[in-house]
C-alpha cells in the first residue's frame, strides 16, 4: 500500500527506513554515508535542542537542531535565503542572460571516477569560453560578471553535469561600459559551442596524458583518442535562455542548486517499503509526470549527487569575482548605483516576518515572546546490536 505525500513523506523518511539495508549492500565513500546519516538525524532528538516556554504559561514547545548539511532537503532554505540577499545586493543594475552548459553524456563515467579534476575543468572552460568571446571587441569589448552553479542531476535524479550561469549582457572596459550590439542578443550560440567543446576536449586531453584524470578499466589510451575524436565531432547543448531587465529572477533560478540535494521533499508522491513515486517535469517541462523507482533505485540515484567534501559548486568570474570589488563598483556608479555593501543577515525568524508568517517565536494564544527554557541533550541512535551490549 504506498503512503502518499501530505507533507509527512519526505527523504529523511524514506532514508530512516531503507539505507541501513541500501549500506549493508553497497559500498559508499565515506562523505556519502556522512550526508545520509547527517539527514537522518536532522531535526532530531539524536541532534538535540531546546525547549520554549510562553512567560504566560499558554503554550510550549521543542526545537530540534538542524544537521546543516549541504544536500539536506529540510534546512537549507535560510541559508539559501541569506546568500540570495547577499547576490542581489551585489548585482548590477543591468540586462542579465541565463546560459547552460552541459556535458555529454558519454563523459559520465569518466566524470562518476573524476569529479573533482571535471567538474575545475568545467567551470575553467565555461569561464574561458566567456572571457575570449567578451574580451573580443567584435562581440562586446569588456569584462563581464558571470555566476556559475553546478548542478549534476535531470528531473528523474540521472546524472547530468551542467553549469547554469548568470552573466552580464555587456562588460567593462577601462571606466566604461559596453554593451551587446544588438539589442537582445548577446553571443553567437553556434560559435560559444564549437569554443567550449574545443577547450574542454583539449584540456581533458591533456589532463589525461598527465595521469589527472583516470580512466576506466575497460578504458586504453587509443580508445579515449577514439571518444574525444568522436565527441569533437558533436552538437554539444549550450543553450542561451532569455534575456532578463535584472538578474534577481535567474539569481532565484540558481539558488535552488546550491543547496537542499537532488529531491525536494515536496516532489515526493507516495511511497511503501519497495518503491518510492515522485513527480518529475517532462524533456520540454510543459507538464509533470511520474515515475517510480525502487527504494534501492531512489537511494541510489539520490545519493549519487552528494558533492565532495570542500567542493565548491558555486563560482564567481569577471565583475562578481570577490577580488573584482573596484570594478564592480566602478559599474555600479556607472548606472548609478551605490558602492556594494554587506546586507542585513537575515535570520529565520525575521524572513517569516518579511513573509508575513506568524513570528515563529511568539505564543499562540497571547502573542508573547517565547522564552527558552532549557536545552536538551543529544539522544544517541542505537542500533538493535548496540542497544543490546549497551544494555548487558
Amino acid at each position: 500500500m504506498y503512503h502518499h505525500n501530505y507533507g509527512s513523506v519526505t527523504v529523511q523518511t524514506i532514508m530512516k527506513r531503507a539505507f541501513d539495508g541500501y549500506e549493508r549492500n553497497h559500498k559508499l565513500p565515506f562523505h556519502v554515508r556522512k550526508a545520509a546519516q547527517a539527514i537522518m538525524k536532522c531535526r532530531t532528538a539524536e541532534l538535540g535542542g531546546h525547549m520554549q516556554v510562553c512567560p504566560e504559561g499558554h503554550y510550549h514547545r521543542q526545537w530540534y537542531n538542524s544537521c546543516r548539511h549541504r544536500f539536506c532537503p529540510q534546512c537549507n532554505w535560510i541559508r539559501i535565503e541569506q546568500w540570495l540577499e547577499r547576490q542581489k545586493e551585489r548585482l548590477l543594475a543591468c540586462g542579465h542572460y541565463h546560459m547552460i552548459f552541459t556535458l555529454p553524456h558519454e563523459l559520465n563515467e569518466l566524470w562518476l571516477l573524476n569529479v573533482k579534476a571535471m567538474t575545475n575543468l568545467l567551470f575553467t572552460c565555461i569561464r574561458d569560453t566567456f572571457y575570449e568571446f567578451f574580451l573580443d571587441k567584435k562581440h562586446i569589448g569588456g569584462k563581464p560578471g558571470i555566476i556559475a552553479t553546478l548542478h549534476t542531476w535531470s528531473q528523474t535524479m540521472i546524472l547530468h553535469p551542467h553549469i547554469h550561469c548568470l552573466i552580464t549582457e555587456g562588460g567593462l572596459a577601462g571606466d566604461r561600459w559596453m554593451s551587446t550590439k544588438q539589442k537582445g542578443y548577446l553571443l553567437p550560440v553556434k560559435a560559444v559551442m564549437a569554443v567550449f567543446r574545443g577547450k574542454f576536449l583539449a584540456r581533458m586531453d591533456a589532463a589525461v596524458q598527465r595521469g589527472l584524470i583516470i580512466l576506466p578499466d575497460a578504458m586504453t589510451i587509443r580508445q579515449w583518442k577514439n571518444l574525444k575524436n568522436k565527441l569533437g565531432r558533436t552538437k554539444w547543448n549550450v543553450h542561451i535562455r532569455e534575456r532578463y531587465d535584472h538578474g534577481q529572477g535567474i539569481l532565484v533560478y540558481l539558488s535552488r542548486y546550491i543547496r537542499g540535494g537532488a529531491m525536494s521533499n515536496r516532489r515526493i508522491v507516495s511511497f511503501n517499503e519497495k518503491n518510492v513515486a515522485f513527480a518529475y517535469k517532462n524533456s520540454d517541462r510543459s507538464k509533470r509526470e511520474k515515475i517510480v523507482l525502487t527504494v534501492t533505485q531512489f537511494i541510489q540515484r539520490y545519493l549519487l549527487h552528494v558533492p565532495c567534501p570542500y567542493s565548491k559548486i558555486v563560482r564567481y568570474y569577471g565583475l562578481y569575482a570577490p577580488t573584482a570589488e573596484d570594478e564592480l563598483n566602478c559599474c555600479r556608479n556607472l548606472f548609478g548605483q551605490e558602492a556594494v555593501s554587506e546586507p542585513n543577515v537575515i535570520d529565520w525568524q525575521n524572513y517569516c516576518e518579511k513573509k508575513t508568517y506568524d513570528h515563529p517565536e511568539r505564543c499562540p494564544v497571547c502573542g508573547s515572546r517565547l522564552i527558552q527554557r532549557m536545552d536538551i541533550p543529544r539522544i544517541p541512535h542505537f542500533t538493535n546490536k548496540e542497544a543490546i551490549q549497551s544494555a548487558a
